[in-house]
């Protein structure tokens, strides 16, 4: 398969559906897709028509981490080859993670090292009940490094201290349990019923306003609950208020019609 088509990438009705498109070596990652990603993430972050963004995949797989013969070629590399490499991947989930609109992971069979990061990345995730997961790194003398900022910030420190040190497969239970996951179902016909309900309720609500939503959650978390944050989160507010969309949204409530916007 040519790296042209390792990602599928097609929009409809403002919602950009990206799908993994390697099913036959489990949609895992080499150099050239993860270039592929970070720059159709990094584009769809600037594009005004998409109000959503679905990551897929084909196949049996989601993601299995890291394809077997680029970590064969990257068995020969310098350290800075490897820094390179990771800063490559670094970047694909940075942008990924950074997309001022809403994000949908829908995961179904395997998702392996950086598979996990992909999931985690995403702002909402739904998997289906037989997917399992895995960050196997250290069974190959590795670290989770690159998505560990992700993954953590999904799982918490608790539960990565556990499957960052065992490798342990785990179930989609457990990814629900622990935040990776936020709604399970039962197959691949239900994952995609769970994605057009997900992406009802995200087409009811103002663009722009959930992109500040998405950044106000990065502006406060792990933050005390000090002066500077009741400033910052008033001057928000006060300012959001003022907007075109603010006016509309409200004027379409007590009107008790669809805001412009909603097309759900």
């Amino acid at each position: 398969m040519s790296e042209e088509s390792a990602v599928l990438h097609f929009s409809t009705d403002g919602i950009a559906t990206v799908t993994l498109n390697r099913p036959d070596l489990h949609n895992a990652f080499d150099e050239e897709l993860i270039e592929r990603l970070g720059d159709m993430f990094e584009d769809l972050g600037h594009q005004e028509g998409v109000r959503a963004v679905v990551v897929a995949a084909a196949g049996k797989s989601f993601c299995a981490g890291a394809d077997l013969n680029w970590m064969k070629r990257a068995a020969g590399f310098t350290e800075e080859d490897n820094r390179e490499d990771a800063l490559a991947l670094g970047r694909m989930l940075k942008n990924l993670h950074n997309i001022p609109k809403p994000t949908i992971a829908l995961v179904q069979g395997a998702a392996y090292g950086g598979g996990v990061g992909l999931v985690a990345a995403c702002d909402i995730a739904i998997g289906v009940k037989a997917s399992k997961f895995c960050l196997s790194e250290v069974k190959l003398g590795l670290i989770p490094a690159v998505i560990s900022p992700y993954v953590v910030e999904a799982m918490g420190v608790r539960a990565c201290r556990r499957y960052f040190l065992t490798a342990e497969l785990f179930g989609s239970e457990e990814a629900h349990h622990n935040g990776l996951l936020h709604e399970v179902v039962e197959d691949v016909h239900h994952l995609a019923e769970a994605r057009d309900r997900v992406l009802n309720q995200l087409r009811a609500n103002a663009p722009d306003a959930m992109a500040d939503a998405k950044d106000l959650v990065y502006t406060v978390a792990g933050r005390p609950i000090a002066q500077d944050v009741i400033n910052e989160t008033a001057d928000r507010i006060a300012a959001r208020r003022t907007t075109d969309e603010a006016k509309e949204g409200i004027t379409a409530f007590l009107e008790k019609r669809k805001a412009a916007w909603n097309n759900s």
